[in-house]
This record gives C-alpha cells, structure tokens and sequence, in this order.
C-alpha cells in the first residue's frame, strides 16, 4: 500500500522504529539447512513494518534453524514501485521484498516474482481468503500475504453525547440516524466526508459484489456504468449529505483529521493513524475519540472496506531462493505474525490470530472488515488508473454535483480506457 501504517499503536503512545540486522555475504551454499550455514538473506521492508523487537527475534529464530544471518535494509514507499521494478530486473536482487498488495500483480507480469504454491500449501490454507487474494496473480501464487488495514469510524464522543447517542450503530440506516440526529441536535457537522475519498467508495462498490472494471474480449475496460457501481456511488452521496466537506477534494487537501481536531465533526471515515493526525493537532481531542467498524446494510457483517497492506514476495532472480522460503516460513508463523499483529496493530493473513489486536481499539474496530474486504482490481493494467488526475474522483464529484452516475461514468470512461490500454 502506498502509505506508512502507523497503525493505532500511535494513540497508545507506542512508536515503533525499524532496524537493521545482519551480517557479511557468504557463499551461496546448497538447498539443506547444512548448506545455509554462513549465507546472508538480504529482505527488502518498508519503513514502519518491521518493529525493533519483531526483528530482533525473527532473525534470531531465523538463524538458529538455518544457520544463516538475514539483513533487512529499509526502504520508504516513495518512488518504491520503480525501484522495485528495477531490482527485480537485476543479476543480484533482494531476496525477499515487502510489496504493496495492489502492486504485486504488476510485479508478477514482469517475470520478477518467485511462484510460491508450494509455501501456500505448506502454510497457507488458513490464510483470509480477502487478503490472500491480492498475492495471486493467473492463478498461481506470487507472493504470500502478511499485513492489512483498512477504513474505520473515528468519532467524537463528546459530540455523539451531546446528541443524546449512547449506542454505536449496527447497520448503514442506523448510522444515517445517527448523523441526522447529530445534524438537528447539535452545531455539529455530522460528518466529514470530501467528495474524492475514492477509496471509501471502492470498499463501496465491493460491498455491492460489484468491480471497477470488466473484461471486453482480450482487454480490461470501465465498469463504472454498472448499476451495482451507480448503487455504491450514491450510498456515498448520502453519506456527503451530512458533510459540508468539498465536493472537489480527497480527504488530504485538508489532512481530515486536521478538521475534525477542531472538536465541531461528528466523525470521519479514515484509517487508524489518522487518529494520531488528529491528537497531534489537538491533543484535547484524545480523551473524546472512539472507534467503530462502517456500518453495513445488516447487522450481521459490516461494510466492505478496501483493504491496503503488504505481501511478502521472493524475487525470481535471487539465488537463495530456498533460504528465502525458509524465512518466510518463520516470518509468516502464527508466532511472528501474531507479534507483528500486536506490535503493529495491523490485521495478521489468518482470523484465528486477530485475538492479538485486543486491547488496540482501533485495530479491534478495523479487523471485522478484513473477511468481507477487498481492492482495487488486481490486474498489472490498474495502476496508470489510479495516477493524478484520477478518473474516478473526476467520477464522484461529478456525481456529488448533480450528474446521474450514468452520466458521469460516460464522462470519464474514455480516459478509463485510454490508460487501462497502456503498456506495462
């Protein structure tokens, strides 16, 4: 994903720093444990993934099975899908690499992935089917799935009190009312919700078993004048009814949580770090914050949210490619993972770990929305798509300014199809 996860563990007062550990080169050995000794597996992570502890103890556990020693070098996720691009077309690239989710179907297309469904059998059959997805790419597996997070409600209590409001909502209708009542109640603006926060939206159209794109012949093209995707767009409106956001911005032009630090919004939609965003400009507001998962239709499943994360992935190239499996194989252990669940305050692949985010409130709020999340399509096309200016804001603000959804995905269809055309 394209942004650092801070995760909740902000708001707690936890900072979570990376560090490095390894050793010197050595030769490339044989496949057998005896044949690691002495070798140096070099991984690729992203800056705020791999906590101080997390390292300290995987390379440990990693070493004492194998023998070798593993060097993480940091990364930062700016610029990081050219360099990516580029490492994975050298003779000596990193052995293992931290991708984004919505990235590694580009990076398998190239040749410049490892298959792995071999490690999927081995270890992954428990894996959440939402965010495996993304690491599978033609039907084999490229990759192996290792953190997520994704959209929550962060509310003001205070304001929610002065409503009357003493129960978080179950379903979208009674999250509406809630926002009604705080409009009528309060001086309040219910909720802060600018017209481009397109990936709330793509959460939207999952939710509406609905896709962003479809297939015509041998090409991908819009999807927008779906009725599925017109029925999420104008749940969205609804939302933006109780805001008096911009209809024409995302929600970092302002920061949205910079906005609702001023203690006047009812609530946002935004993802866990946001919270400390809003701490930080106005640390008053830390007493009155609260947490809960968007709503869904029914009572029994909440809204579906895009889900943005990382997956861990061996280079096609590396010439340790066994050592690489055999570091993932502790990497991704209910062990590790659940420690990195915990540390992080991220969502670990399986269900059955997500009993490490108790006691993190936001993370315990995102974690219902991991089993019926998803992303944007995984298809090595998508990415020119989402570049600036972005078609589907181009979408939702027309829609928000009185277009029917029809005719603003007739809009901008052209231009969806232009860029979906591109060569990788």
């Amino acid at each position: 994903m394209k942004r650092k996860l801070a995760a909740a563990i902000v708001i707690a007062g936890m900072m979570v720093s990376v560090s490095a550990c390894g050793g010197d080169d050595g030769d490339e050995g044989g496949a057998g444990p005896d044949g690691f000794k002495g070798q140096t597996l070099t991984v690729w992570a992203m800056d705020g993934s791999t906590p101080d502890q997390w390292v300290k103890d995987v390379s440990a556990a990693f070493e004492k099975k194998t023998g070798a020693k593993v060097k993480f070098e940091t990364q930062k996720w700016d610029g990081i899908q050219q360099k990516i691009t580029t490492a994975l077309s050298e003779s000596t690239p990193p052995d293992v690499i931290e991708v984004g989710n919505t990235q590694t179907p580009a990076y398998a297309a190239t040749g410049g992935l490892a298959e792995l469904d071999d490690l999927k059998k081995e270890i992954g059959a428990d894996w959440t089917p939402s965010v495996s997805q993304s690491s599978v790419y033609d039907g084999k597996q490229y990759a192996a799935p290792w953190y997520f997070t994704s959209r929550v409600v962060i509310y003001n209590k205070k304001v929610w009190a002065e409503a009357g409001i003493k129960d978080i909502p179950k379903t979208r209708d009674e999250f509406f009312k809630d926002l009604e009542t705080i409009d009528k109640k309060t001086d309040a603006e219910p909720i802060y919700l600018p017209g481009q926060n397109w990936y709330f939206f793509d959460g939207l159209t999952i939710g509406q078993g609905a896709d962003l794109v479809k297939k015509d012949g041998d090409k991908y093209v819009s999807n927008l004048d779906d009725p599925k995707v017109a029925k999420a767009m104008e749940i969205y409106k609804k939302y933006a009814s109780y805001s008096q956001a911009p209809k024409d911005k995302d929600e970092a032009t302002p920061q949205q949580a910079e906005v609702f630090a001023n203690g006047k919004t009812g609530a946002f939609i935004g993802m866990g770090w946001e919270a400390a965003t809003a701490v930080n400009a106005n640390k008053a507001i830390e007493k009155d914050l609260g947490y809960f998962p968007i709503p869904g239709e029914t009572a029994d499943k909440p809204e579906s949210v895009f889900l943005g994360g990382s997956n861990l992935a061996v280079a096609a190239g590396s010439k340790k490619q066994a050592l690489a499996k055999e570091f993932l194989r502790i990497a991704l252990s209910d062990q590790y993972e659940g420690q990195l669940a915990k540390l992080n305050g991220v969502i670990p692949n399986k269900k059955a770990l997500e009993s490490n985010l108790k006691g993190n409130p936001v993370a315990e709020a995102i974690a219902p929305g991991a089993s019926v999340g998803g992303t944007t399509p995984l298809i090595p096309e998508w990415g020119a798509v989402e570049n600036n200016p972005n078609p589907i804001k181009s979408y939702m603000t027309s829609v928000l300014n009185g277009k029917s959804p029809a005719q603003a995905a007739q809009q901008v269809e052209d231009e969806i199809n232009k860029r979906l055309a591109q060569k990788n």
